[in-house]
């Protein structure tokens, strides 16, 4: 595997970074040493440091040559509301938070590019280093770009990158069109009226009610949405009810909704309220709808996943890089850097997700072995977007 031999004589060194973050995790917004650190090794490579956007992102900027293209690396900074089960020794000191999806290891694998950039300065032209914070349901991608990251840091394409649990060590996948999915949510209230529960005549179950918006909620996936288009609608909470003996006056139910198509995602937020409302008036009962839009679908630019990949080529051979894969339900805000920037976002193989290593579950860990990989792949497609002449 022909990888930077600078980024890999620099594994123990991001190693030691990768675990040093895992053990203080932080949650979206509240990035405060993750993200002072981050400022602190960019300074100290020679890199010019900008922070403060959406709140403790950071951004650093790496000039070289005379060319005036640039080109941006994204990676989130992060962390969940995860209680960790780990016993290794950098497990999270911060009880109930938890780097349950690898951020730690987005930041390290840039933070060696970025090291390597700045010694090699074997480009022409500019390179913007984001480090994001509150990828994790808070939409911290959406934010930077709401405060003008792309018109302070011009670029000509953004680019992302994700581990994956299941895929190989070694390989990688981006291909064009969607990768991840929108994500959206709801909160249903089903309001009847209460009542002993010995004398359900006298009132209106609200809990009857809500079953039924949540069985008839599951029709819109199987009989609205048009059956090429993948969707998925999920009830996930189910709220209501005090005591033993009472129905009660309302229940809430809260859940989401995935697709790779604004118009799938219009088609299920209608019928979401239709439902709810339609099914919950047969029964006396009324429903009040909240549908918030969360993250539009992450869709890649053609152009730009055609030169990620021969990037990716570059370090793991050409047999390694999958450009036809299966899309993931799964959502994430680097979205709205690509419905801003054209770019690819992609994913590293982190190896098996045996024994609970996989995505947000309490026995993650990222997989150290891949530091260089993803390292070298980000110095790789910089060199080859901004090659001399």
């Amino acid at each position: 595997m022909p990888l930077v031999e600078r980024i890999v004589a620099l594994q123990p060194e991001m190693t030691a970074w990768r675990r040093d973050l895992h053990a203080h995790p932080e949650t979206a917004f509240q990035e405060e040493r993750t993200s002072r650190i981050v400022a602190e090794k960019l300074a100290a490579f020679g890199i010019e440091v900008h922070r403060g956007i959406a709140k403790t992102g950071v951004v650093g900027k790496l000039a070289a040559g005379s060319g005036r293209r640039a080109i941006g690396l994204r990676a989130d900074m992060d962390a969940l509301d995860v209680h960790e089960r780990n016993q290794f020794a950098h497990r999270s000191r911060h009880e109930g938070k938890m780097h349950a999806c690898g951020h730690d290891g987005h930041t390290t694998m840039l933070l060696g590019a970025a090291r390597y950039l700045a010694e090699t300065r074997n480009f022409d032209g500019t390179v913007v280093f984001v480090f994001q914070p509150a990828e994790e349901n808070e939409g911290g991608g959406r934010v930077m770009v709401e405060e003008g990251l792309f018109e302070r840091f011009p670029v000509e394409a953004v680019y992302g990158m994700h581990n994956w649990p299941g895929m190989p060590v070694g390989q990688f996948a981006v291909m064009p069109g969607p990768m991840m999915a929108g994500f959206d949510i709801f909160e249903i209230t089903v309001t009847g009226r209460g009542a002993h529960a010995a004398m359900p005549n006298n009132g209106i179950d609200p809990i009857v009610a809500g079953a039924a918006v949540v069985q008839a909620l599951q029709t819109i996936a199987s009989r609205t949405v048009h059956p090429v288009d993948a969707a998925v609608v999920s009830v996930t909470q189910f709220h209501g009810g005090d005591t033993w003996n009472v129905i009660p006056n309302e229940v809430v139910l809260r859940g989401t909704t995935r697709a790779f198509k604004p118009e799938v995602q219009d088609t299920i937020e209608r019928r979401v309220r239709e439902i709810a409302e339609g099914v919950a008036a047969t029964f006396g009962a009324r429903a009040q709808v909240r549908y918030e839009r969360r993250y539009p679908p992450t869709v890649n630019t053609p152009r730009e996943a055609g030169i990620a990949a021969a990037a990716m080529a570059e370090v793991v051979g050409r047999e390694n890089v999958k450009t036809e894969v299966q899309p993931t339900m799964g959502a994430e805000d680097f979205a709205f850097m690509l419905q801003a920037k054209p770019g690819a976002y992609a994913w590293i193989g982190n190896g098996p997700g045996d024994s609970g290593c996989m995505l947000h579950n309490p026995g993650y860990d990222f997989n150290d072995e891949i530091l260089p990989i993803g390292a070298s792949y980000w110095a790789k497609l910089v060199e080859r977007v901004l090659a001399k002449a």
